[in-house]
């Protein structure tokens, strides 16, 4: 690190609700970074049904760089730019309360926007679970078995890309393409990215951001999560036309070979049963490969973790509503 040059003053935004369990953590990691500039921290907090508030208000009375501001509807893109409005400077950091920053991320960001000229930089999702099941959802989430190739979850080299994790934004690119889409309740961030390159913008990812994500505890938590993503990324296809590939109908359409199958076998044409069966095979053949080096108790959920990612993304996806991203109309 270049200790006589200048740092620009940067602003940390967090959405936060629910999120007692890691709040602390989360802002803690923020307040301690290697950082040589100016640091602040907006925390935009929603309605929540623990002791998040109770939290915020406690650590921002013991530290003046954090700064508190209520979100009424508790929705992410309305938090961010609740919080992005309440912030003051030129460079902005998302965080979620449930990510942990490495103690050089803030540099990292820096440097690799004023290296690359890059709109926004982000870096990798590196999820790590506590419990075995958790441990289970990392380890899918960190393979291309369970998303894909997108380098934010899989790693790879340094480039330009669609979309990153979380991100570190010039204000003025957040200014020119009017901040986050508040109707997108799910995938803001890959909608917001894609205005930023349809602007003329640059999205940049390094292996050297990289992010402690907490999956989620549960298999019903887990499954909630795919299924509203899943939804939400037809949205963004309907949106915007030509930005779904091959990686995101692999879902849904394994969601409709396999219930084609399901039905075809129920109804005596035995081959039908070969779809489902030969995807079960695949997920425990997948997790016997992508699961080494896991504790047993992790690794034995793990076939059953993919199966539920896949087919809860595929039947938000099939499902999504024609509607759903519209704004409401207003009432007479």
């Amino acid at each position: 690190m270049t200790q006589d040059r200048t740092w620009p003053a940067v602003s940390v935004v967090m959405p936060v609700l629910n999120e007692e369990r890691h709040l602390t953590d989360a802002v803690r990691r923020i307040l301690t970074q290697e950082y040589p500039g100016e640091l602040e921290l907006v925390l935009a907090v929603g309605p929540c049904r623990d002791r998040t508030e109770e939290i915020a208000g406690k650590l921002a009375a013991e530290d003046p760089r954090i700064v508190v501001v209520p979100n009424p509807t508790g929705r992410t893109p309305q938090g961010l730019n609740i919080a992005i409005k309440a912030s003051q400077y030129s460079i902005i950091v998302r965080v979620d309360g449930h990510s942990l920053l490495p103690p050089d991320y803030v540099v990292a960001a820096v440097e690799t926007m004023e290296d690359t000229g890059a709109d926004n930089v982000g870096g990798i999702m590196a999820a790590e679970g506590v419990t075995p099941f958790e441990q289970a959802v990392a380890r899918a989430m960190t393979s291309k078995l369970g998303v894909g190739n997108a380098r934010f979850h899989t790693g790879g080299e340094a480039g330009e890309v669609e979309t990153v994790y979380l991100g570190t934004f010039r204000r003025s690119a957040l200014e020119r393409v009017g901040g986050y889409d508040e109707t997108f309740v799910r995938a803001q961030d890959w909608e917001m990215n894609h205005r930023i390159r349809q602007s003329g913008g640059k999205i940049f990812f390094t292996p050297r951001m990289r992010v402690t994500y907490r999956p989620r505890p549960s298999l019903r938590a887990l499954a909630k999560q795919y299924f509203h993503t899943g939804r939400w990324r037809r949205v963004v296809g309907r949106e915007h036309q030509g930005t779904l590939n091959l990686r995101y109908l692999a879902p849904p359409l394994a969601v409709v070979a396999m219930t084609a199958g399901i039905v075809a076998g129920a109804f005596g044409v035995w081959p039908g049963w070969i779809l489902p069966g030969g995807y079960a095979l695949a997920m425990v053949a997948g997790a016997a490969v992508e699961g080494r080096g896991l504790p047993f108790a992790a690794w034995i959920r793990l076939p059953l973790v993919f199966a539920t990612m896949h087919i809860s993304w595929g039947v938000g996806f099939l499902t999504s509503p024609p509607g759903l991203g519209q704004p409401t109309p207003a009432k007479p």
